[in-house]
């Protein structure tokens, strides 16, 4: 009976033991969604709580964004451009190195376009065209929603600033 009783508490031991490290692994990695469910909302408009128009408008409005820098950008710059962007996707996926990663090998701003070497003529319309599509998401929020994203603007460059002091 005592061999049993012996047995059956190091074999719960062992499995408690194999167990803890997937029931950690699963704690800290959200669970990817189903499809056909609904992903989790990030990026600067995730605390707005958008209207399903609204979030169709601001899709719409940086699709059209990425489509004219697309057309300002010279075929390498735009390979270059994508080699940035599927580097930067790879060091968010790693977590926190990743992200000491990413904040060394940052430009002034932390611009992902100053590795690209644009010209003056590019760096201006890029910038008319930033500033454009920055009128045409306001032009959709509420003014309660505009309040929201510039308090979100302010704390974001607050605490850019408190990482970097200059």
């Amino acid at each position: 009976m005592k061999l049993k009783k012996l047995s059956l508490l190091a074999g719960t031991l062992a499995l408690t033991l194999i167990a803890t490290p997937f029931a950690v692994q699963a704690q800290s990695n959200p669970p990817l969604p189903q499809p056909g469910q609904k992903l989790p909302e990030r990026g600067p408009f995730k605390h707005l709580n958008l209207t399903s128009e609204q979030k169709a408008k601001m899709k719409e409005i940086q699709t059209n964004t990425r489509a004219q820098i697309d057309a300002i950008l010279t075929t390498e710059q735009k390979n270059q451009l994508k080699t940035a962007m599927e580097k930067r996707k790879a060091q968010r996926q790693q977590g926190p190195q990743g992200q000491e990663q990413r904040r060394e090998g940052r430009g002034k701003k932390g611009d992902i376009f100053a590795s690209l070497n644009l010209t003056e003529t590019q760096k201006k319309r890029i910038k008319q065209i930033k500033e454009s599509s920055k009128q045409q998401i306001n032009a959709v929020l509420t003014p309660q929603q505009q309040a929201q994203m510039q308090q979100r603007r302010e704390e974001m460059r607050s605490r850019r600033q408190q990482r970097n002091p200059q």
